[in-house]
């Protein structure tokens, strides 16, 4: 199956969702020659490890990759960089928020393997919107003509928030995957993101290309809850202490040697990068209701 990119804004005839005053783009504004995969899940549970992996293996396939990291704390890409690089935002205000007076290289900065690294960072605590924030990144990104030779773009989400604000990159992706462990709280997470998706399917071409089990041994349940509601596990990551080692280390897993456990992440990454390059098929999810899952997922 090929991705089409066909990045033509769909007619707005209704709202993301009911009752909600969401961040819309600029049609300008949207990314049109990449492949672009946003990636969200329950807060702590490895979106930048798994971003920054996934980075390296799309590179390793001889891709242009570009991660942008959506999150405050501006910790996505450090494993790549080695360094905890400033942020959009900072960066903007720097210079009083006059956005003609940046170079490329004052925010974007080359990782591992040639991966280009962005983070976009956040408004303070409590002010501001992360729309705003991920809509300046994509904005001067464009403007610096930096995705004209980009294959693949990575969004790494700040945790499970699916506010119109935290909801924004999906206005820019093709496909978005969801990663979670094999559990109650990373399975809910998951559950309410599948909503979001959807909601943002009405008017934008995104669209859930299916989950990534991660830090987990077993994935029966994730299994379970992926069938009932029309998901697809992309992936298995287990619960690897070298994956642990790796962040404090601050080096992706390519870079931890060849032990065999190692190597076998590495290639499942490897598979993963070649399964999305060549297109998954979008999956018409049916996220259940809160009450639903809880009864689903407890135990009497």
């Amino acid at each position: 199956m090929t991705l089409v990119l066909d990045r033509t804004p769909t007619r707005r005839t209704r709202p993301d969702g009911e009752g909600s005053v969401q961040v819309h783009m600029d049609p300008a504004t949207m990314l049109s020659t990449a492949k672009v995969f946003s990636v969200y899940g329950k807060g702590g549970i490895g979106k930048s490890t798994t971003s920054s992996n996934l980075s390296v293996a799309f590179s390793k396939l001889g891709k242009r990759v570009l991660q942008i990291g959506c999150d405050p704390k501006h910790d996505s890409t450090f494993t790549l960089t080695k360094r905890l690089v400033p942020t959009v935002i900072d960066i903007l205000e720097g210079v009083d928020f006059h956005s003609e007076e940046l170079r490329p290289e004052d925010y974007v900065f080359e990782g591992y393997n040639g991966v280009m690294c962005v983070e976009a960072g956040g408004p303070p605590a409590g002010t501001g919107c992360g729309g705003y924030v991920v809509g300046q990144t994509v904005k001067l990104l464009k403007e610096h003509h930096l995705l004209d030779d980009t294959d693949v773009v990575i969004f790494d989400v700040l945790g499970d928030v699916v506010c119109g604000g935290f909801a924004a990159p999906l206005m820019h992706s093709h496909r978005s995957v969801i990663v979670t462990a094999n559990d109650f709280d990373s399975i809910f997470a998951m559950n309410r993101i599948v909503a979001a998706i959807q909601a943002k399917a009405k008017n934008y071409g995104v669209r859930v290309g299916g989950l990534i089990a991660n830090r987990s041994k077993d994935t029966d349940q994730i299994d379970r809850f992926a069938e009932v509601v029309g998901l697809k596990r992309l992936a298995h990551l287990p619960d690897l202490d070298a994956i642990r080692l790796s962040r404090l280390k601050k080096a992706t897993l390519f870079e931890m040697g060849d032990a065999p456990e190692i190597v076998a992440v590495q290639n499942e990454y490897m598979r993963l990068a070649a399964q999305l390059w060549a297109g998954v098929e979008p999956l018409d999810a049916k996220p259940m209701k809160d009450r639903e899952i809880f009864d689903f997922l407890g135990f009497d």
